[in-house]
């Protein structure tokens, strides 16, 4: 051990003897106590090297060892030195997690404190909280505790004065007597708030008034009350939580994730929880927040990739952004007819209505003959309703044998391996259909709508009968349930069917956390509400979450005017107002744009969003501005890129930028209810600063 480390030790060992009779009632103590800290980190961080180094080295040597040895060891003896160099690889393992949490908690320790008088025992605990447990190996005590244990409720549901939490021996009464909040970066303290009633609104400010990061980052020191009851419930079997736009609802199912993680480790863990989100830029965006968190990758999914899966890649078809900027660019009245009733909830009951009638109506029940001797057609259909719980298709192997044992049981004889074939060969024949397909086209015959009922020039089925598809696929065919997966997560809810839910309900039968915003839609015609969602999910409990942190005052107030809501609370953080500037031709507003992106690079902001109505015209400014740092986002890009971006709306839903522009809003671009959600969309997307373009007459929607 070298002579820092020792006198590192030496200086710990002292303040050791002190630190549970440090109250640190001021400033000044409080930054000393956080050098304190951070020297007590930066130790731990070396023992653990030391252990990552001395497990790689054992590791490596009793590798070498059954090389040299194997054929010495008899096959016990290999079971016994495998399974040694597995836990030593799990202990190793453990090691470098503990090391690379070390090192972010070394970068800020934590960011809050409590100090809490218990009222059975009338003892005063300080209790700082950060984003992971650290406990003093001497001590055998936690210094920091995990923002998700028990304790630091306390914090996120209280003021100073009486409070509880709940442990899982029992509720803990008593007194919170201090609260204070730090911010803490590259280990030096920023600045601390004291025992303010208004500690989180305060913090807030300060965190929404700086410049947006390239990607999604933590809230643990911001969660505010409601927010905290969201990410601690350990109950909802299914959560619907309806957020307006800039409420965190996003970020808050992530922390919820990280909590029923950490609640229940010994049963979950990440890849057990799967993601649904709306395209891959959106996935990538949201990729830090867990890992910062402590937790492990996330496995994500799009509803057209899990669409594609369950289909088996048998039915090619328009993906859901496709069917957007189809609705976009044309106006296709039967287009759209056939998108509206595909979303209600009347084409659900249509489709059950039409598996109860293919049930009576479909099959063709006659005495079957097995040699000289007849099934009857009776024995045949009470078969095969009574196993109605089983998908059409997979009741006919049951129904075979039941014949084949009534051809035994009654004829008092073998059945021939020829009859056999003749009886699989026969049950089948009876049913009128079996292709998913064939059926599903029969569906629109005996609904009198065949017209409602497209396929697409390219060959490829309409998005809006995708789902309809696979709910057809369960009822005929069945499915296997993705059981591996333990807690479903589910963005943008708006933009799924009942459909789609009640696919989810078969193929998920685990907890659900399902988010977004009715308002927020990209598809008028197809989009489902929290009430509407929880009729497919009774079970659910609605959150509904309406304070908005993520623009300013005057933005939210100004988008507010394109789509108003009258339950949104803003945040009270105000700036410039929103700049809505009209030109004389498209060349003038390249000129504009040309110019305000000028503007940005000598700004103190950090991301700028160019957000178009559709791809081509976000193709078309990033052909005119295209430079170096400049990137343009389409429904092939995979990733989130920092700095000045182009794109369209709907990849734009969940991101936020500090600056946004929105080009050619005129009265020919901006017309429809559908390009009004789309307006709206665009402009809850900006924190900082919204400027509006446009040519020759400025849309309806911003005459207000």
């Amino acid at each position: 051990m070298n002579s820092l480390t020792c006198n590192l030790e030496y200086f710990l060992i002292k303040i050791n003897d002190c630190l549970p009779e440090m109250i640190n009632t001021t400033e000044h103590e409080e930054r000393e106590y956080l050098e304190v800290m951070k020297e007590k980190l930066l130790l731990a961080i070396r023992r653990a090297d030391d252990s990552v180094k001395q497990f790689s080295t054992e590791l490596r040597q009793n590798k070498e060892y059954i090389y040299e040895h194997q054929s010495g060891l008899d096959e016990a003896d290999m079971v016994a030195a495998g399974q040694s160099i597995n836990r030593m690889a799990f202990t190793g393992e453990n090691a470098v997690v503990r090391k690379r949490k070390l090192l972010k908690l070394i970068d800020s320790p934590y960011f809050g404190r409590l100090d809490f008088i218990t009222s059975k025992t009338g003892e005063r605990t300080p209790v700082y909280i950060g984003i992971y447990t650290y406990a003093d190996e001497t001590q055998q005590a936690n210094l920091i505790y995990d923002w998700r244990a028990p304790i630091s409720s306390l914090f996120y549901d209280y003021e100073l004065g009486e409070a509880t939490y709940s442990p899982p021996s029992g509720p803990v009464q008593g007194e919170i007597v201090l609260k204070r909040q730090y911010k803490i970066k590259e280990g030096k303290m920023e600045f601390m708030i004291e025992n303010g009633l208004n500690i989180h609104d305060d913090v807030l400010q300060k965190e929404l008034s700086k410049s947006a990061d390239d990607k999604m980052k933590n809230i643990v020191a911001t969660i505010q009350r409601d927010q905290n009851a969201v990410i601690r419930n350990e109950t909802a079997p299914v959560m619907i939580i309806q957020g307006v736009a800039g409420s965190g609802k996003t970020s808050i199912a992530l922390h919820r994730i990280a909590f029923l993680l950490y609640r229940f480790r010994d049963t979950i863990k990440a890849k057990d929880v799967l993601i649904i989100s709306p395209n891959k830029v959106f996935a990538d965006y949201i990729s830090n927040v867990l890992p910062e968190l402590g937790e492990e990758h996330i496995p994500e999914t799009g509803m057209d990739d899990l669409a594609g899966e369950v289909l088996e890649f048998k039915y090619p078809f328009q993906r859901f952004f496709e069917q957007v900027s189809e609705l976009l660019e044309k106006n296709d009245a039967s287009f759209i007819e056939r998108i509206r009733f595909k979303s209600s909830f009347d084409f659900l009951s249509k489709l059950n209505q039409y598996f109860i009638h293919i049930e009576n109506n479909y099959f063709t029940f006659d005495d079957l003959y097995v040699g000289t001797f007849p099934v009857p057609f009776p024995f045949i259909e009470e078969r095969f309703k009574a196993y109605h719980r089983l998908p059409l298709l997979k009741r006919f192997p049951e129904v075979i044998k039941n014949v084949q044992d009534y051809v035994r049981d009654n004829a008092k004889r073998k059945v021939t391996a020829g009859e056999k074939n003749k009886i699989a060969t026969a049950v089948p024949r009876m049913f009128k259909l079996s292709n998913v397909l064939d059926l599903y086209r029969d569906f629109y015959k005996w609904l009198g709508k065949e017209e409602l009922f497209k396929m697409r020039p390219d060959g490829k089925l309409e998005y809006a009968d995708v789902f309809p598809l696979i709910y057809c696929k369960i009822r005929l065919e069945g499915i296997t349930p993705y059981d591996h997966v333990k807690h479903l997560l589910i963005d943008e809810m708006q933009d799924y069917t009942p459909v789609h839910y009640s696919v989810i309900s078969r193929l998920f039968r685990c907890k659900k956390t399902i988010l977004g915003d009715v308002t927020q839609k990209v598809n008028p015609y197809s989009a489902s509400s929290a009430e509407g969602i929880e009729q497919i999910f009774p079970q659910g409990d609605i959150i509904k979450l309406y304070r908005s942190y993520r623009s300013t005052f005057e933005i939210t107030a100004f988008a507010q005017r394109i789509s108003p809501n009258p339950n949104l609370i803003a945040m009270e953080r105000h700036g410039q107002q929103p700049v809505v500037k009209g030109l004389n031709s498209n060349d003038e507003e390249i000129t504009e744009i040309k110019n305000r992106i000028a503007l940005f690079k000598n700004s103190k902001l950090y991301s700028l969003g160019i957000i178009c109505k559709t791809e081509p015209q976000a193709e078309f400014i990033y052909s005119q501005v295209k430079a170096h740092g400049i990137h343009l986002l389409t429904s092939d890009s995979t990733s989130f890129k920092e700095g000045i971006v182009v794109t369209t709306v709907h990849l734009s839903k969940g991101l936020e930028f500090d600056e946004v522009i929105i080009p050619f809003a005129s009265a020919r671009n901006y017309v429809t209810d559908m390009d009004k959600s789309l307006l709206y969309i665009a402009c809850t997307r900006a924190m900082h600063q919204l400027t509006i373009t446009y040519a020759n007459g400025g849309s309806a929607f911003l005459e207000n």
